[in-house]
């Protein structure tokens, strides 16, 4: 019964990725240039998620800066998730800690940045937070969310992007973020240094 149902897991992860394949390529495209014009004229992303979506972001900003799978030249990105002391030090003082982000993205974010957001509900009060300073500082934001988006795809402007796993189970939704990291991630080298076959 074990093996059945850990094969389970794989049948449902890999039936959800094949359905969402077309359904998100066009969205994960979007994403790709966003974060393509950020970085070369300067602008940098920030990341940010909650619980096991923060590590997420923590991952993304390392592919940024240390490189996917091919060399090629550091990208300006930053996970707001990664700093301990900034993140107890807002939630311990007298401000609200739904404003855990949104002061980092208001301290270091500027007009043409992105804010990367992962959340598998879209309903993350300090994520919405963290969207209304993004526009505030007039950066683009790039949403991954599970259903569709909660709360956050309302905020979105026309010109931020929502990526959006159809799905309600946390753990497929997060698998589908892994892979949609891996292909903006692989987009944007692409279209940088050109299309190669990676070697394993």
């Amino acid at each position: 019964m074990l093996e059945q149902r850990i094969q389970q897991h794989f049948i449902d992860s890999a039936d959800l990725k094949y359905q969402a394949a077309q359904v998100l390529s066009h969205p994960i495209a979007a994403a790709v240039q966003a974060v393509l014009a950020c970085v070369t004229s300067g602008g940098k992303v920030l990341a940010c998620g909650n619980g096991a979506s923060a590590a997420e972001a923590q991952q993304f900003a390392a592919f940024c800066v240390a490189g996917f799978e091919r060399e090629r030249p550091e990208l300006a990105a930053v996970a707001l998730t990664s700093d301990g002391t900034m993140l107890t030090a807002v939630s311990a003082g007298a401000s609200d800690a739904t404003q855990q982000f949104a002061r980092q993205v208001r301290a270091l974010g500027q007009a043409g940045d992105v804010l990367l957001l992962l959340s598998v509900s879209g309903n993350d009060a300090n994520l919405l937070a963290a969207t209304e300073a993004a526009h505030e500082r007039d950066m683009t934001v790039v949403a991954l969310t599970g259903r569709t988006g909660g709360k956050l795809a309302a905020l979105l402007r026309e010109t931020d992007v929502l990526i959006s796993v159809p799905h309600d189970r946390a753990a497929r939704v997060r698998e589908v973020h892994a892979l949609v990291l891996h292909c903006l991630s692989d987009g944007v080298d692409a279209q940088l240094l050109g299309e190669q076959e990676t070697p394993l």
